[in-house]
């Protein structure tokens, strides 16, 4: 029986992982989680999971509804307490699937503790991917990416000779506003902007993908989990999401990964790693798929691509510069402060306006990710 902590169990990739539990109970055992502020949900999870630990992250919450133990479960209040949960004897995996830089400090704990790491949290190898990388070395732990696209190049990877590797390809699906003209970006609402044709996630995430920000911080994880320059790391957009990654090989052949849009299988996979998920999990045969397309994405629509480029070719604390101001944009967004079309110029403000170090130690990265939002605060 493998024992789980899942951080971050009320969001997408949350749920996901609650499913493949249910579809492996022979297998894995949920035996701590964190959720930010959904008591209904972490009461929900006690109740059908039981799990020995439960955090809640947020700080407004109210204490008595559900008190220092709820059933057979010890409930502990405050972040902090997430990298206390994934150090812990009996846990043999951690999920990361907290958003944003929350995530960064507990998967660092569950390094240092080696445990097994099932990675959803792209923010902790975006933001301190340097720092990250020397701990994985030093303490001999692998990251198994959990986000679709990651997961797919990570089997590609996997299975075949790096030297005979060319290049990867992320997929994206383009986001809510792929087929809107470009002029009338700036007017789109929140709530247009939440409608995504494909996927359901939180809105952070959402926002990110609408505007293809979420492949910029995905193609500066790749460049972290497999050591590829950003020269050979290239996105499509692909509407139909079926296939999530593709690698080109040195002969100018090209290998897909392929499946129904369901996080339900880069989890599992990510659980069962280094074996193979042993069931079928979902039915979706190629003719169903129909047709696949894709297409190269229009800089003038996606100019958030481009600056996640250069800030992932410059390297050091720009990337945690980056993700910063872009968590910091997308907040004033969704609160309805700013145009959707000034996010981008609100991550470009700050990598004009803070210089970009080149450090070793993780206080200077942090520091970096603290400027960034104390910008944005103060210009908007």
């Amino acid at each position: 029986m493998q024992r789980l902590c899942l951080l971050g169990a009320s969001g997408s990739v949350g749920e996901s992982t609650l499913k493949v539990l249910r579809l492996f109970p022979e297998v894995f055992e949920l035996y701590s989680f964190s959720v930010n502020s959904n008591l209904v949900k972490a009461k929900s999870i006690i109740e059908e999971f039981s799990p020995s630990y439960a955090v809640i992250t947020s700080d407004e919450v109210d204490k008595t509804l559900l008190g220092s133990r709820y059933k057979n479960t010890r409930v502990l209040y405050g972040a902090s307490n997430m990298s206390e949960i994934v150090k812990m004897t009996p846990v043999h995996i951690v999920v990361t699937a907290v958003v944003g830089s929350l995530g960064v400090l507990p998967t660092i704990a569950a390094i240092e503790a080696k445990k097994k790491i099932a990675i959803a949290n792209k923010e902790t190898l975006v933001t301190f991917g340097p720092y990250i990388n020397s701990l994985l070395e030093k303490y001999k732990v692998t990251l198994v990416p959990v986000d679709s696209e990651h997961n797919a190049l990570f089997q590609l990877v996997e299975s075949q000779k790096r030297e005979n590797i060319a290049s990867l390809t992320l997929t994206a699906s383009g986001g809510s506003f792929r087929d809107l003209p470009i002029d009338k970006l700036k007017n789109v609402t929140v709530e247009e902007a939440l409608n995504h044709p494909t996927w359901k996630m939180g809105p952070k995430i959402t926002i990110d993908s609408a505007g293809l920000v979420n492949k910029g911080l995905e193609v500066i994880e790749a460049h972290f989990l497999f050591g590829f320059p950003y020269e050979k790391i290239e996105v499509v957009i692909h509407p139909e999401s079926i296939v999530h990654g593709m690698i080109e090989l040195i002969d100018g052949a090209t290998l897909m990964y392929a499946s129904h849009p369901d996080m339900i299988y880069p989890i599992a996979h990510s659980l069962f790693f280094p074996k193979l998920t042993p069931k079928q999990l979902i039915e979706s045969k190629p003719p169903k798929w129909k047709k696949l397309n894709f297409w190269e994405p229009n800089l003038k629509r996606y100019p958030a691509l481009t600056l996640a480029y250069e800030t992932g070719k410059k390297g050091g604390t720009a990337p945690a510069l980056f993700n910063a101001a872009n968590e910091e944009a997308v907040s004033l967004f969704l609160n309805h402060k700013i145009q959707f079309t000034q996010i981008p110029e609100k991550i470009d403000s700050v990598l004009q306006s803070i210089a970009v170090e080149y450090p070793e130690e993780l206080e200077a990265f942090m520091q970096a990710d603290i400027q960034a939002r104390e910008f944005i605060r103060g210009n908007s």
